[in-house]
């Protein structure tokens, strides 16, 4: 079984020096043992390596192409919501595999050993279904088996086109499905996943209280079993709004009504809660999925963190649109936006954990509950999903402990990675991916195939 040995490692016991961890054949953690002398493999620093928690695939051959306002002269999440209905509808198959296992790469270059996929495109232009309802499942299954990343799949739920239960306006219906065709393609989805590792998760996705009727929301959240539900949730001041006026009370408030909220739900974003939202949500066991870069991007607003800790709240972070992906960056913007809303420093810090370690420490436990993958962290019998830095980046010279998370998280950036296991599946090396080149090339031909569409 492979050895990896390293100087500093962060176990589920802490921080511990000359550790062995050991790998079984299934991809989990055989024993971590502290105090070792060197063999095997040898790193640096090793850590978990978290959970994306959070990603729509396609979104990433958007980047950059949303950045001027609208021919209203303003622009805000709904004028890019347009636009991305327009671009969608120029993906085939063929693009969407090659895209998925492009940005895939890139979250596990970026430290990520597990990606989420929230998966909702699931149909042709003009919304007919392919010859297998569960095609592009399948793609995003294919790439996954070429980048070797972990995944949990989540095909989306998406009827309507509000809380009016409107029909799918043009830009919506490659997403659409009743109830009875959905639990027919999270069927075909299921079966898509069969030829992958053992660490492979299926769950499922009500894409949001506007497109899935209140009255199926329990059905929908039942086909996936004891798997994973993740749901996006308060996110737009509109979306609030709207929800308010057809049921008589906000998004939260509704759900926690319902009361059947629990540790298998990752709500996604939740930018816009009150106070009493925030704790009474935190309180549930769900997670709350946050995508800093994304929620920036778009102007979503800033998520309560102090309080949502403070009220004992789990969290996962997730790349969402891909406008960027990086994991440090993602940390980063989470603390930054919490001091620049209440003018404060080490606003995520506890008194025994430096800020890094506590919001690392979080992501990674969050993150794992979120993609049904058990507990995250080095110890035995978890996935061994791990995550090795360069010892030798000139932020890290002298650093043990809290200190080395908060130099990579704030100081240094994702180019401190130099490997990464994804369920003892050795990924990245040097901080490269072992197929760094063919998956780059072969996204790079996609792009030019879509140019003159875009």
């Amino acid at each position: 079984m492979p050895t990896i040995w390293s100087k500093q490692a962060l176990t589920a016991e802490g921080w511990q020096r000359d550790v062995a961890v050991e790998l079984d054949g299934a991809g989990r953690i055989a024993s971590v043992r502290a105090g070792q002398p060197e063999s095997g493999e040898r790193v640096e620093i090793l850590l978990p390596a978290p959970v994306n928690a959070h990603s729509h695939a396609f979104q990433r051959a958007m980047a950059g192409l949303t950045e001027r306002r609208g021919p209203s002269g303003s622009d805000s999440f709904w004028t890019w919501r347009q636009l991305m209905f327009g671009f969608l509808d120029q993906l085939t198959p063929d693009h969407i595999e090659a895209i998925a296992a492009f940005v895939q790469m890139e979250m596990l270059e970026a430290g990520y050993a597990t990606n989420v996929e929230f998966h909702y495109l699931h149909h042709q232009p003009g919304g007919a279904p392919y010859d297998n309802l569960a095609e592009t499942s399948t793609r995003i299954a294919a790439a996954a088996a070429e980048t070797g990343i972990g995944l949990t799949l989540l095909p989306v739920h998406y009827q309507y086109g509000g809380c009016d239960q409107r029909e799918l306006g043009p830009g919506q219906i490659r997403f659409g499905n009743d109830p009875e065709r959905f639990a027919r393609l999270h069927e075909g989805a299921g079966e898509a996943l069969k030829g992958l590792p053992g660490d492979t998760v299926l769950g499922v996705a009500p894409h949001s209280l506007r497109a899935v009727g209140k009255d199926d929301l329990a059905a929908t959240g039942a086909l996936a079993g004891e798997g994973p539900v993740h749901m996006h949730l308060a996110e737009q001041v509109a979306e609030v709004e709207e929800v308010e006026a057809a049921w008589g009370k906000r998004p939260v408030e509704w759900l926690l009504d319902q009361g059947d909220v629990d540790g298998r739900w990752c709500m996604i974003h939740c930018t816009q809660m009150q106070p009493h939202e925030t704790e009474g949500l935190a309180t549930t066991g769900a997670v709350a999925g946050l995508c800093p870069i994304t929620e920036s991007s778009l102007g979503d607003g800033i998520f309560d963190g102090v309080r949502w800790f403070d009220a004992g709240g789990k969290i996962a972070i997730g790349s969402d649109s891909n406008i960027r992906i990086s994991l440090t960056e993602e940390l980063r913007t989470l603390e930054y936006s919490q001091r620049l809303r209440d003018r404060s420093r080490a606003a995520l810090a506890s008194a025994g954990q430096s800020t890094g370690r506590r919001i690392f420490e979080a992501m990674v436990a969050g993150g794992a509950q979120a993609a049904g993958r058990g507990e995250g962290g080095i110890a035995e019998g978890r996935w061994g999903d791990l995550l090795a830095l360069d010892g030798r980046a000139v932020d890290l010279q002298g650093r043990e402990g809290d200190a080395v998370l908060d130099a990579y998280i704030f100081a240094g950036d994702d180019r401190m990675v130099s490997r990464v296991w994804a369920a003892g599946r050795p990924v990245v090396e040097g901080g490269r991916h072992v197929k760094h080149t063919e998956i780059r090339d072969r996204y790079a031909a996609t792009m030019a195939s879509l140019s003159a569409a875009l």
